[in-house]
């Protein structure tokens, strides 16, 4: 919420992680859209930390929750998912990649096995 103070999480959504990360997803899609994509690298850096301190579950949250929330959203509404890319870090950057060999076909797991 620091990191994007415009993202308004609805109150029904509270409890469900998975479900409040792909509304997050979407409020940066619309950030994309609109050419506000100042808070990205913020973003990016929360992202990074979520990889890099969090445990297996917060890690497979930011991987599978948010990184591939974003890869969908924006590739199912005509937006390239590799815009946003270069924000992320070099930890984050890795899971992305794993992501899209995993839906390539280039490996059957993501990162270091989710």
């Amino acid at each position: 919420m620091e990191a994007c103070p415009s993202f308004r999480l609805p109150a029904e959504d509270r409890e469900l992680l998975y479900v409040m990360l792909g509304d997050f997803a979407r409020h940066l899609l619309d950030l994309h859209r609109q050419h506000q994509t100042e808070v990205f690298p913020a973003v990016a850096r929360v992202i990074e930390r979520l990889h890099v301190d969090g445990d297996h579950y917060v890690r497979e949250a930011a991987t599978i929750g948010l990184l591939e929330g974003i890869q969908n959203f924006w590739g199912n509404n005509d937006t390239d998912p590799e815009s946003f890319a270069p924000y992320l870090l070099p930890e984050s950057i890795r899971w992305w990649r794993s992501l899209n060999d995993f839906w390539s076909g280039k490996s059957k797991f993501v990162g270091d096995g989710l």
